[in-house]
């Protein structure tokens, strides 16, 4: 635990070892400057656990990753290295021993910051003591994100709250029960609130409604625990009181974040532009959401931001979301098939009428609802063109810096010449997609960055979050109230989708469900389903009960590509519902517990 030496930027297995290429500690501690510069470190040591959360879409149903590309970050970044089912729907929980390691690195950075800028609050003058409050608040903001993933994932955690110089601080601690190490987390958050100014000056340093939401967040997590249960989770005894309290309280503080802040939605939430099928010069705002446009606007409350080129510090979510046509991607996240039925027309603001999976051969490109039809995709939610591809969907390619014009998506064609209206192409090359469908989403149509050297400042909490969350926290208390059914709207605006009709708000049920397919579509690939998916205990109702059938996964052939939770027996079911105590740490500490199903 806590494994990495924090005053260097390489990984370390000695804590004690004393760093050989930075300042003395004597000579540092002593301006403003040098205590942001330890924040700027913190930072960038704890983005690399949270800016490829997308990976985690795999553990839901809508979104396969098969892997990913070896990261450029050696720090963090191999936290995500290796398939082996450690980003499917099933069988997952025993797979993210370095992600525990790393969270814990992070902690211990932010201890390291917070330990000695408290120093200096105490011998700074009041003039000085704000700028100096402010850091700590930041630091302890981005200390509860950590604990709050640790908890999130694990339960009941050990908990240090000072920096780690030597690894026999922190090789007996126990696990602390979950509200312990919650009620610390609400403790930082409250902390940071009341230090961070309303809004902050400088691109990615964070402010009051990042430490709100965050905290709103933690309320409602621990609200849903209580409300739905966690029986995996020994000596956990949930309280409907208690989730009642919570919900209501989550509820305030995304309150206080919607209305006291003057934050607005991208482009203040309007749709925008869409081109015709097929065409992609014009794109919906919601695509630009997710684009270094985006970089700085209020929507985006709590983010990482990213150096891009020459900085070792890009994010690749090109690498991982684009085809071999965008820079030589490689495609390692792709929609699956299911997730085209979720959206909704523009027209009725329902459902349409499922796709019909079907070869593209004979009456394939023609019959109405066929999936491989491309005009069976007309008059959709503004953001299925933004956020996914169907055969005949032009994107822009890019080579060596440079656009090489557009190429159409089509399933199981690479690099093949296609004529479409008359005009000669080639198709793209989607590397490894098995569904019918790759991402639009959050990969660049425009050139001069390389696929490993993005710039998108990453979103881990977003206002259109905070909405649904709000209306979630006050359906759970109080049931469906006017002004979290007009939140709701708003993030249903942007997709050009009329109000939600009298009966999707008629009772909690059915506004649940209402947020619920919100929550799929504005937030797919942000890495948020499978922790919804466990906080509401909703493995059986997507997948089945135990011992059952499974559900098979398709393409857009209809062919089956994958058969999940067949004949899978309650204990698996229970290990996914809370991940595995590594190991390796239970050897170095023998206080460490294990969590029931992992026994």
């Amino acid at each position: 635990m806590a494994s990495l030496a924090f005053t260097s930027g390489c990984v370390k297995n000695l804590l004690d070892q004393k760093a050989t290429v930075e300042l003395p500690y004597a000579q540092f501690w002593k301006t403003e400057a040098d205590a942001t510069m330890a924040l700027m470190g913190a930072y960038a040591d704890t983005r690399y656990v949270f800016d490829r959360d997308y990976m985690m879409e795999g553990h839901g149903e809508y979104t396969r990753v098969r892997g990913m590309a070896a990261p450029t970050n050696l720090v963090t970044g191999d936290a995500y290295q290796g398939n082996s089912g450690i980003y499917d729907p099933t069988n997952y929980a025993d797979k993210w021993d370095k992600m525990y390691r790393y969270l814990y690195g992070g902690v211990n950075r932010c201890n390291y910051v917070i330990d000695n800028v408290n120093i200096m609050i105490a011998a700074a003058n009041e003039t000085a003591k704000p700028s100096l409050e402010r850091i700590a608040g930041e630091a302890k903001l981005l200390r509860g994100l950590c604990y709050f993933k640790l908890i999130a994932m694990w339960g009941d955690v050990p908990y240090f709250s000072k920096t780690v110089n030597d690894n026999s601080d922190v090789s007996k601690l126990p696990r602390i029960p979950i509200g312990q190490v919650k009620d610390s987390i609400m403790a930082d958050l409250t902390y940071a609130f009341e230090k961070l100014p309303n809004k902050s000056t400088e691109i990615g340093r964070m402010a009051k409604p990042a430490a709100l939401a965050l905290r709103g967040k933690v309320q409602l997590y621990w609200a849903s625990w209580n409300n739905f249960g966690w029986p995996e989770l020994a000596g956990f005894v949930p309280s409907a009181a208690t989730a009642t309290a919570a919900y209501t309280a989550a509820a305030d503080d995304f309150r206080k974040v919607i209305n006291d802040y003057g934050l607005v939605l991208f482009r203040n939430g309007e749709p925008g532009e869409i081109d015709a099928l097929g065409k992609a010069e014009k794109l919906p705002n919601y695509f630009y959401l997710f684009m270094p446009v985006a970089n700085g606007d209020g929507e985006n409350i709590l983010y990482f931001t990213h150096g891009g080129t020459g900085t070792g510090q890009g994010e690749e979510l090109m690498r991982n979301l684009g085809t071999r046509t965008t820079e030589s991607s490689q495609l390692w996240v792709h929609p699956r098939y299911e997730i085209a039925d979720r959206y909704q027309l523009t027209t009725t603001g329902d459902f349409a009428p499922p796709l019909k999976p079907m070869p593209p051969t004979g009456a394939g490109r023609t019959t109405l609802n066929s999936a491989v039809n491309p005009q069976s995709y007309a008059d959709r939610d503004y953001r299925m063109k933004s956020s996914i591809m169907w055969d005949m969907e032009m994107s822009i390619g890019l080579t060596s810096l440079k656009s090489t014009g557009f190429f159409p998506f089509v399933y199981k064609s690479n690099s093949a010449p296609i004529v479409i209206d008359g005009v000669n192409y080639v198709t793209s090359f989607p590397d490894g997609v098995n569904s019918g469908y790759i991402f639009r989403k959050f990969v660049r149509n425009y050139p001069g960055l390389g696929r490993s050297e993005g710039n998108y400042a990453w979103p881990v909490i977003r206002l259109a979050d905070v909405y649904l969350m709000y209306a979630e926290a006050t359906n759970a208390a109080t049931g469906p109230q006017a002004d979290a059914i007009a939140l709701v709207n708003k993030v249903r605006y942007r997709g050009k989708l009329p109000p939600l009709a009298a009966s999707k708000t008629a009772d909690k049920a059915s506004f649940f469900s209402a947020i619920e397919q919100e929550r799929i579509v504005e937030l797919i690939g942000e890495g948020q389903r499978g922790f919804d998916i466990r906080r509401w205990r909703a493995i059986e109702r997507i997948w089945g009960a135990p011992a059952g059938p499974g559900v098979w996964r398709l393409d857009t052939y209809g062919g089956q590509i994958t058969r999940y939770y067949q004949n899978t027996p309650e204990r698996t079911y229970q290990q996914n519902y809370i991940f595995r105590i590594p190991p390796g740490e239970r050897d170095r500490n023998p206080n460490l517990t294990q969590n029931t199903p992992w026994l």
